[in-house]
């Protein structure tokens, strides 16, 4: 039998960078349990923060990451035009869109079907935050 399960979650606020957000999101949908075979979706409900996958393991590469993007993506450019809320907004919003909002990740035998390495990241891209919101749904055949 297919089923569809739904969460909403508030993370905690994080401060600029990219942090593993992988047991934050398995915790909040104990669900997934109940799937042989499915799909998880995650979406992130901003324009200035994005979510992806890469490595779980060195903390190193999530600095990389923040780094070359930064570099990638500069603050103050002298051609944005959107800078009313804040040197780090129009960056943010550009970062956001080179990685993405939603991921969509296989379920096999109640666990995310993940290389072992990976994790998700929460890309937070602003120097401040009240806590990103994401939207979880699973499905699949229980």
């Amino acid at each position: 039998m297919t089923r569809f399960f739904q969460k909403e979650i508030k993370l905690k606020p994080q401060k600029r960078g990219f942090h593993l957000i992988t047991d934050q999101v398995l915790n909040a949908i104990p669900e997934l349990s109940e799937i042989t075979i499915g799909i998880l979706h995650v979406f992130i409900k901003h324009t200035s923060a994005s979510i992806t996958i890469n490595e779980n393991f060195d903390p190193t590469v999530r600095g990389d990451f923040e780094r070359h993007f930064n570099a990638t993506v500069p603050e103050n450019a002298p051609y944005y035009q959107h800078n009313y809320e804040g040197a780090d907004d129009m960056p943010g919003h550009l970062k956001s869109s080179l990685l993405g909002n939603s991921l969509q990740i296989p379920v096999t035998a109640g666990k995310l079907n993940l290389g072992k390495w990976q994790g998700i990241y929460l890309g937070e891209h602003r120097n401040y935050d009240t806590g990103r919101k994401l939207v979880i749904t699973a499905w699949g055949e229980c």
